[in-house]
């Protein structure tokens, strides 16, 4: 009687109990189970949580890996870019294929003097008549990093060189930032002329210019292609996806690594992508070693 006592007290107090009955006693055994200590949870530290009112939306911005190499020209405000002329749609160019690519096989085996010639001469297309100076390319010839553009603008057309207008300030602080100066990479552009209005290359065009652009590849032998715009990478890589899609992925050209990035015209319009650009860059400046 005091064991079942004892043992109704127990499971009251919510102590488990166990019997244990011998092979010899007429009785069952009642032990006590041993209670098991109270597990107390360890005081976890507050956390703030802010309210809906005092967060503050930002999209990620990706960013170099230190504070310290983030280039100057990534910061600096955009200058309006009055140069800037939508394209015009309307404005139609003939061209006559077969006339304009008359004879220009041969355009593979000029040297670097003959093929400057030949660029100040070309009549193969109708923007001969309306521009003021061809668009050679400029820089080292030798160089390891080749830098294409789409076409020549007012500022290259009167002066006959590529980027000089504030785009080509700005591609020059793009390539300081990667620690090369102008002289030290070869400029060229998809087209060495420059359409009316700024407007965007035809592919008639495009094709009348291929053999030169093709030509100085071929001398300068690159390392590396930076191909800068939608319509440059679409021309050199003979693709229709937009830039967007085109960025970040591995192409190559008769076997040169070519890196896709925006055009220093369109960052001066939209310095929102300038943090792109400069993964662009060091994308760039990693396949150089």
């Amino acid at each position: 009687m005091e064991q079942n006592r004892r043992r109704q007290y127990l499971e009251a107090m919510g102590i488990q109990t166990w019997m244990r009955r011998d092979a010899d006693a007429d009785e069952a055994q009642v032990e006590e189970a041993t209670p098991q200590p109270v597990q107390v949870p360890e005081k976890q530290p507050v956390v703030q949580v802010k309210t809906p009112a005092e967060k503050v939306h930002k999209a990620p911005v990706p960013a170099p890996s230190r504070a310290e190499e983030v280039p100057a020209w990534m910061d600096e405000p955009p200058p309006f870019d009055d140069d800037f002329i939508p394209a015009d749609l309307n404005d139609d160019i003939p061209l006559d294929l077969e006339q304009g690519l008359k004879g220009r096989t041969d355009i593979a085996r000029l040297d670097w003097k003959g093929l400057e010639q030949r660029v100040a001469e070309c009549q193969a297309c109708e923007l001969h008549k309306t521009r003021t100076n061809t668009v050679f390319g400029v820089g080292d010839r030798e160089a390891s990093l080749m830098v294409i553009g789409e076409a020549p603008g007012a500022d290259e057309d009167r002066q006959g060189e590529p980027f000089v207008g504030r785009a080509g300030q700005l591609l020059n602080a793009m390539l300081l930032a990667m620690g090369l100066q102008r002289e030290q990479v070869f400029i060229a552009n998809i087209l060495k002329c420059r359409p009316p209005n700024n407007r965007d290359p035809r592919p008639d065009e495009a094709l009348c210019c291929e053999p030169f652009l093709k030509r100085q590849l071929q001398l300068v032998r690159p390392k590396v292609i930076l191909c800068v715009g939608r319509v440059a990478a679409q021309n050199l890589l003979k693709s229709q996806e937009t830039l967007g899609r085109m960025r970040g992925r591995q192409f190559e050209y008769d076997g040169i690594p070519v890196i896709v990035s925006y055009h220093p015209a369109y960052l001066l319009r939209s310095p929102d992508q300038k943090a792109k650009a400069w993964q662009d860059l060091q994308a760039a400046a990693k396949r150089l070693g």
